[in-house]
């Protein structure tokens, strides 16, 4: 129990550290590489890497939680599903996560300002079959990542609140991201140099998409951290 002499603690995992960089920077936090601290006004900060998937996601929330954490939030991107309905930056504050392998429904506590609101379907499957893509919208889908439900999981079992901040750097099944592209991807979201070597001598083609899926990806990274630090101040 928090009593009001004690400062509230937050903790932000992000699964990649492309994801977690703009976090550390803006709030200007001391850290190893994957955990950090620091200040966000009248609240101190445990910011940690998770890496990518649901597995590597539950993890990392309980080492989270072991640090005493008074909030947990999700920090990073996410692949639209619609790009009629959220375009490249906008942050995700959905009203409902989902595990896809279960179908277990979570709801986040209610903080900061509203983002574009619906479903978040979470799972380790990258999803390209535009049968399947079609499909999300009936379910009230706008996007999808590979940790957040794993979180909420874990904070509902601790009872700990927790919140989501997720921000479109592309769209699932739109082209950018492929089985070859994420197969050279390292657990915390870096790149393998030489896996990209191979990768752009077999397919030269793909140069122009890794550039925009970085440029992309950085707008999105930036709008999440900022999104996830502005709502601090409304704990």
């Amino acid at each position: 129990m928090v009593t009001s002499t004690e400062r509230r603690r937050v903790g932000m995992l992000a699964p990649m550290q492309h994801e977690l960089v703009p976090i550390v920077r803006r709030l200007n936090l001391d850290g190893d590489g994957s955990v950090y601290h620091g200040q966000a006004g009248d609240l101190d900060v445990v910011a940690m890497l998770t890496n990518i998937g649901m597995a590597a996601g539950a993890d990392a929330a309980r080492r989270l939680l072991e640090l005493d954490v008074d909030w947990v939030m999700v920090v990073g991107i996410a692949g639209g599903v619609d790009p009629n309905v959220v375009k490249i930056g906008d942050v995700i504050v959905p009203d409902a996560v989902v595990d896809r392998a279960t179908g277990t429904t979570f709801h986040p506590a209610a903080v900061g300002g509203g983002g574009p609101r619906g479903v978040l379907s979470c799972g380790d499957d990258l999803i390209t079959d535009p049968a399947r893509l079609a499909e999300m919208p009936t379910d009230g889908v706008i996007a999808v990542d590979m940790e957040t439900a794993a979180v909420a999981a874990v904070c509902d079992e601790a009872e700990c609140p927790w919140s989501v901040f997720r921000s479109i750097s592309d769209y699932a099944g739109g082209g950018l991201i492929d089985a070859g592209l994420f197969a050279m991807t390292r657990p915390d979201g870096t790149a393998d140099p030489e896996a990209v070597e191979r990768y752009l001598q077999e397919n030269p083609d793909r140069i122009a998409v890794l550039t925009q899926l970085a440029q992309d990806m950085t707008v999105a990274t930036e709008a999440a951290a900022e999104a996830a630090i502005q709502s601090c101040a409304t704990l």
